[in-house]
């Protein structure tokens, strides 16, 4: 079994708190939380984000308090560093991706390039 590789990526504990309660309102503990980069967006990239019961092959890991965080191996290079926060106010709710790689980004923060 190869070792399994990091990512730079950061889930803050309201993140990770607000994950455990979604995963126990599915009934689940096989889930993690996926972030991908793929090409969309009015800026060249979008994320993604998603429970996925799968661990492919090349994925990075890494645990915060019990919630598995999982990264492709095509999308660290484009995550290094980021922070997975979720904000739950008037304005918006969800979870939201601070990525210090995204150099410009659309009025919707969901792309960039």
């Amino acid at each position: 079994m190869s070792e399994i590789a990091t990512h730079a990526v950061a889930l803050t504990d309201v993140a990770a708190a607000k994950v455990k309660s979604l995963l126990e309102q599915e009934g689940r503990d096989d889930l993690r939380l996926r972030v991908a980069v793929q090409p969309g967006g009015c800026s060249g990239l979008m994320y993604q984000l998603y429970f996925d019961e799968r661990l492919l092959d090349g994925d990075a890991v890494v645990d915060f308090d019990g919630v598995e965080v999982v990264v492709d191996r095509m999308s660290v290079p484009y995550l290094d560093g980021a922070t997975i926060d979720f904000a739950d106010s008037i304005e918006r709710q969800g979870f939201t991706i601070d990525n210090p790689n995204a150099q410009g980004s659309c009025a919707c923060g969901e792309s960039f390039h």
